[in-house]
């Protein structure tokens, strides 16, 4: 039998061991947000409720924009690694140079939280984002219904080769195996999800497919444009303007009936999850690869909720 006196030492140790655990655990205190461009709206979103809630957890937040040019957030996710943040918050700008931040940062042993986009090769200890997929085929199986499922079809795509680009393109078309009469005559690929673009390109597309009675546009900015054109086209045919995203102003204007119908991102969820991702991570805790998130399929029907209180 063991000896009191032995007994009493391991005990001893054990909380010593304990107690240099504690000591050693990290805490968050700086957090870079790295951001593609904050002239889009879902991208702000995102910054003002990282902010707000890693405000309510002290944490310094420092907000960079790439503005949409994948070189100049390499540089800046550099400059931030330099100022030791404890963790990064990344939205890539860009699909080509994705994987370069990630790898820097890792080997400067700070976590990676990717929102939206992921990084080809090279993800981040966590991805949050929408269940695109899933939210992209709710929202083509919707427009099915709602055509009975008939029609020519345009789509606008957002950047070719991001996340949410190729998973809403999977998402819809699936859904449209369930519609072989509704025929997609024409997309093209827009370089920011802008809005200028969403009308610049529908207004090419239309010249030459006057007959589409379907215009989806894979972001809200996109599908503002191409109500826009369709507008100034005049047709003598209705034609359904469906979006994606729930961004603030697009739902003000599907509720004033501009266009038809979206998908309603959780936006301030999602930041609140990256800042509760980031602190977890810091500490040495295990954090799922992958937090995909359901969205709302939006119409003038429902649209108020989310005009008073966005997700």
């Amino acid at each position: 039998m063991l000896s009191r006196a032995v007994l009493f030492t391991a005990a001893a140790a054990l909380a010593l061991v304990g107690a240099v655990d504690i000591a050693n655990a990290k805490e968050a205190k700086k957090i870079g947000l790295a951001v593609a461009n904050l002239q889009a709206d879902f991208f702000n979103q995102i910054k003002q409720s990282v902010e707000a809630y890693g405000k309510t957890k002290d944490l310094e937040i420092i907000t960079v924009d790439a503005k949409g040019d994948a070189a100049t957030q390499v540089s800046q996710i550099q400059d931030l690694l330099a100022q030791n943040i404890d963790a990064l918050i990344y939205i890539p700008a860009g699909a080509t140079a994705a994987s370069v931040p990630v790898k820097a940062a890792k080997a400067a042993g700070v976590p990676v939280i990717n929102v939206d986009r992921n990084a080809e090769g090279a993800p981040g200890d966590t991805f949050i984002a929408t269940n695109s997929v899933e939210s992209a085929k709710n929202l083509c199986d919707y427009i099915g219904k709602q055509t009975g499922g008939k029609g020519e079809m345009l789509i606008i795509h957002g950047q070719k080769g991001t996340t949410p680009e190729v998973d809403r393109t999977k998402g819809c078309a699936e859904a449209l195996q369930a519609y072989p009469d509704i025929k997609v005559v024409g997309e093209l690929w827009s370089e920011g999800w802008h809005q200028d673009e969403g009308f610049k390109l529908t207004q090419d597309l239309l010249q030459t497919n006057p007959d589409v009675s379907i215009i989806w546009g894979q972001a809200d900015a996109l599908a503002l444009g191409a109500a826009q054109a369709v507008k100034v086209a005049h047709p003598d045919h209705p034609i359904l303007v469906a979006g994606f995203d729930g961004d603030t102003a697009a739902l003000v204007a599907l509720r004033d009936g501009v266009f038809d119908v979206t998908v309603t991102q959780q936006t301030q969820k999602m930041g609140r999850l990256a800042v509760d991702s980031a602190i977890a991570l810091v500490k040495g805790e295990t954090v799922p690869a992958e937090q995909l998130q359901p969205a709302t399929l939006t119409t003038k029907d429902n649209v108020a909720q989310f005009v008073a209180e966005h997700p």
